[in-house]
């Protein structure tokens, strides 16, 4: 069975009238904020005083687009035998032009250091600047949504049940009323 010559043509050109009748879903951008969900991932940002230096995110980035340096510290704490050393963070980048922007930094984040912030407005005119410091990170936590409620028919969070132990291990028990009689 042969087909009508140019009944192809016939058919595109019917999808093609059918599509410029119906409106453009357009918005146009710099004019018109876009309706983005609340969770988005825009950026990366960094709590810096959460930091540990673990340098875990580091390790499982896949395209090795995070640097950090540190330093170790003295801290003397009364009492001890020998002075104690923790990890000071010097420097913290993240290179844009690389990330991939997978969150597996964030996911491995054991300190809750990293944050997607749904900022996406950090275009640059030189790709050199795209690598975005510890200071210009920082600065993208204030956007950072708070983390949604917890479900009121859910089970506790782990850090609930145990403070609540806690603090019912640390009262003392209520005292009985005196006798009547």
């Amino acid at each position: 069975m042969s087909a009508i010559p140019g009944s192809g043509l016939a058919k595109g050109l019917a999808v093609t009238l059918k599509t410029m009748t119906k409106r453009a879903h357009t918005h146009q951008y710099p004019d018109v904020e876009p309706d983005l969900p609340p969770r988005s991932r825009g950026v990366i940002a960094l709590l810096e005083e959460n930091c540990t230096v673990c340098m875990l995110c580091a390790r499982e980035c896949p395209d090795w687009c995070i640097y950090i340096d540190s330093h170790k510290e003295e801290v003397i704490v009364p009492g001890a035998a020998r002075p104690r050393q923790r990890n000071v963070l010097d420097r913290f980048a993240i290179d844009f032009s690389l990330c991939m922007y997978c969150g597996i930094c964030i996911e491995a984040c054991p300190f809750d250091a990293l944050y997607w912030s749904p900022e996406f407005e950090y275009a640059e005119y030189d790709i050199r600047d795209l690598l975005h410091e510890k200071e210009r990170l920082g600065e993208w936590v204030a956007t950072v949504p708070a983390p949604p409620a917890h479900d009121p028919n859910g089970e506790p969070a782990k850090e609930e049940t145990s403070a609540a132990k806690k603090a019912a291990a640390a009262s003392p028990p209520p005292a009985s009323p005196p006798p009547t009689g």
